[in-house]
């Protein structure tokens, strides 16, 4: 009996260690580690008016507006920090004091993140160059996600094609640069 517990508080102390050292260990914050943090935020202290600045309260009811109109990741950004009615927590303070004090982005990011890991974990979506892909080659999903973007959707469509070909009628309207480079390129073969 004594032997499965040792057995048993073994296993225990390694899931500790694996579970520890795989943590997310973070010594500065980049476009490639915490991507929307640091755009969102850049974005957002450059937009701050210099009486702003200095309050942390101030800084916090505009950090409110800007996410009302924030969308996808910087949504979800806004939803961890507490800056959406419906976050379940708040760590704005922890945002707010640090810009107060004209602390760069990558540094708040970095306060931010040691109270949140899941803050860097946050990616924008890929962005599709529509002149140059070969709509044939998307999945489906990607299709469909087109559409979505586009405020569309492609009711009844079944094939593949049925949604490329969808695509292909609503670019003119949706990307018109888009649309008239792939045509260019199909006159030019």
């Amino acid at each position: 009996m004594d032997y499965i517990n040792r057995y048993a508080l073994s296993l225990l102390t390694l899931a500790i260690f694996v579970v520890a050292s795989n943590a997310k260990k973070l010594t500065e914050v980049t476009d490639q580690n915490c991507e929307v943090c640091l755009k969102f935020m850049t974005k957002f202290i450059d937009s701050l008016d210099p009486d702003v600045k200095s309050n942390p309260t101030k800084i916090e009811d505009e950090f409110r507006k800007a996410c009302k109109s924030a969308k996808k990741a910087e949504n979800r950004f806004c939803y961890y920090i507490g800056g959406l009615e419906e976050s379940a927590t708040s760590i704005l303070g922890e945002m707010s004091k640090p810009v107060s004090w004209s602390m760069p982005a990558d540094k708040v990011c970095m306060k931010i993140f040691r109270k949140d890991e899941q803050i860097c974990d946050l990616k924008y979506e890929k962005t599709i160059d529509y002149a140059t892909v070969d709509l044939k080659k998307l999945k489906v999903k990607d299709l469909k996600k087109i559409l979505e973007d586009w405020d569309t959707s492609c009711k009844g469509c079944t094939e593949k094609s049925e949604f490329i070909q969808l695509i292909e009628d609503l670019m003119p309207q949706y990307a018109p640069e888009a649309a008239a480079k792939r045509r260019k390129t199909r006159e030019d073969l």
